[in-house]
């Protein structure tokens, strides 16, 4: 038998169940399919797994600097295994709330690995997932009228290197070390490389970067990179940019990981306890039925319209499988508007410069919109405001005085391009400078905006009036 939906979901991360929740609030049958649990990758190995261990990291950094807030404390020590126990904690009890909601929504949910099938005698197109709990079972057939694919991604191999878990690490493995290694290189600065690096040398790991751009964060202004790079220099990080590295040296020895590099042409020589490979996500596009439809993949990753359809048109797709950003949010306003778009709601498409972007190390990045660069290479001349952490009382009270807040503004229509946001508590200041972009906010206008003092927020209006020379502590 066959159980037929008005849509089935194949995979039940943060855009799968979300897709799943506003269709069911749409008025249609709903079946979600997941092979481990529902959250993805994002509840149990991304998102909330590393932000709850970069927050002890964190905590044990400001409890080791106590003294300078008046607080005498000895003798602080990290417990991995409870600051694992914590985060787990965290992820069951998150887990049973998106299962709730699910239930709530009366969202069928099986649990298994989903296929799509070619025609068959249930369907004339191609869509019906078949799920098994083992390869040897049949499986249960699903035929919806409409399929939405939110597979995820998962770490990117590097070919010639033999991850074993436990010298050579991806991000999985080292969300599984059950002790601190006394020293870490870490492969690749980007979002998720840095946010090990603050991480580890919080915890009081002496940690190397290393980076194939000519900058760390290379996706972010400038300015920020630099920024972080000299921030991380402080806390005592090693960063080195323009690095190629011979895979094929890559060796453990003694239970040291040894490598060959160059670096900006010149050979290098590096050696620590563990080696963390960050070079980005590829989507999981295989073995999920691809080859049984019209869909097309480029560059790894599955072709899609404005609205997420595939080029079979009853079929989507949505979040890391369609590449661009591999971020949950925009996951889920992609699973928003392939949902809206079944059911003829007319949805806005997603609009790339709305969405935020965030780092979650310490100090925090945070960004909208087009860099300085970005916005002078599509044309716009350009106004900048920028105000250095350390001028609102807020952060010398916080002790966190690192960092800046930088507006691009369009010099002609005062309209905001970009914010970057590089400090203490950036990913949620950041989100006032996307309302003002969704609202075509001008820097006068956020500038007229009253900022509470002493708060961090004040330096968002700062750096407004700074556009045109106005800045009061800037």
């Amino acid at each position: 038998m066959a159980e037929q939906y008005d849509l089935v979901v194949l995979g039940g991360g943060p855009g799968g169940y979300v897709g799943a929740i506003r269709a069911a609030q749409l008025g249609m049958k709903v079946a979600l399919v997941e092979k481990e649990n529902v959250g993805g990758v994002c509840l149990h190995k991304g998102c909330i797994p590393t932000k709850s261990m970069l927050y002890s990291a964190s905590l044990y950094h400001q409890m080791k600097e106590s003294e300078t807030y008046g607080i005498r404390s000895e003798n602080v020590q990290v417990d991995l295994s409870m600051v694992h126990s914590r985060k787990n904690q965290i992820i069951g009890q998150l887990q049973k709330g998106v299962e709730h909601l699910l239930k709530k929504n009366k969202v069928d949910v099986y649990s298994g690995y989903g296929r799509i099938l070619g025609p068959s005698i249930f369907s004339p197109l191609p869509g019906t997932v078949s799920v098994q709990t083992s390869p040897e079972e049949e499986g249960t057939l699903l035929v919806p009228q409409n399929l939405l694919l939110a597979t995820g991604s998962s770490p990117r191999f590097l070919e010639g290197l033999d991850y074993d878990g436990q010298s050579i690490l991806n991000s999985d493995h080292a969300l599984q070390m059950e002790e601190l290694p006394n020293s870490m290189l870490i492969l690749g600065g980007g979002a998720i490389g840095i946010e090990w690096a603050s991480m580890l040398s919080d915890f009081g790991v002496d940690v190397t970067v290393l980076e194939v751009a000519d900058r760390i964060l290379p996706g972010e202004d400038v300015e920020i990179s630099r920024e972080m790079t000299r921030v991380l220099k402080k806390k005592g990080v090693k960063v080195f940019s323009e690095v190629t590295v011979a895979v094929d040296t890559v060796q453990v020895i003694e239970g040291e990981v040894k490598l060959q590099a160059e670096v900006k042409g010149a050979s290098s020589h590096f050696s620590a306890e563990k080696l963390l490979v960050s070079v980005g996500r590829t989507p999981n596009v295989k073995d999920i039925g691809l080859d049984n439809t019209a869909i097309k993949v480029e560059r790894g990753a599955v072709v899609v319209n404005p609205f997420q359809q595939t080029a079979e048109k009853h079929i989507y797709a949505i979040g890391d499988l369609v590449g661009g950003f591999q971020l949950a949010h925009v996951a889920m306003r992609e699973a928003v508007i392939a949902v809206e778009h079944m059911a003829d709601q007319s949805p806005e498409p997603l609009q790339k410069r709305q969405v935020p972007r965030c780092i979650y190390s310490r100090p925090e990045v945070a960004s909208i919109g087009f860099t300085e660069q970005e916005a002078k290479d599509q044309g716009y001349q350009v106004k900048v405001g920028k105000v250095p952490f350390r001028t609102v009382g807020k952060s010398l009270v916080m002790g966190e005085v690192d960092g800046m807040v930088k507006l691009v503004v369009d010099a002609k229509t005062e309209d905001l391009l970009g914010a970057h946001l590089i400090g203490a508590d950036a990913t949620n200041l950041i989100s006032e400078a996307g309302l003002a972009q969704l609202l075509d906010g001008t820097a006068w206008e956020i500038g007229q905006l009253i900022h509470p003092h002493p708060t961090l927020s004040e330096l968002i209006g700062e750096a407004a009036l700074a556009v045109d020379g106005l800045a009061i502590h800037g």
